[in-house]
């Protein structure tokens, strides 16, 4: 996704999933595949590396895991500091949400 309209209609459909460091907001979409959005707040990633690296582990994991979801816009938010956390925590704490995504 790439248009402010998107992740707008995305948050205002007002369903979320919570995990460890990641927030999944999710609303059905009429296309036939998953879309993804990605926000990263420098509030909770302070240098522009790290919050390069969420994005990158974000999009990677979605597009692994693409196929299996159902046709969703999502959007994926960082709402926990990730100072501490390794690379394998953020890629597990987001497969866990998108593996809880209600299937229709």
């Amino acid at each position: 996704m790439h248009k402010t309209d998107e992740y707008s209609s995305v948050f205002a459909f007002r369903r979320a999933l919570r995990g460890r460091f990641y927030m999944l907001h999710y609303r059905p979409s009429e296309l036939d595949t998953a879309r993804l959005g990605v926000v990263v707040a420098k509030k909770l990633a302070k240098r522009a590396n790290v919050r390069n690296l969420v994005k990158r582990i974000a999009r990677e994991t979605f597009r692994r895991h693409r196929e299996g979801l159902p046709a969703m816009d999502l959007v994926v938010r960082l709402h926990a500091p990730v100072a501490k956390a390794t690379r394998a925590e953020l890629n597990l704490d987001l497969l866990a949400l998108l593996q809880r995504l209600p299937r229709q």
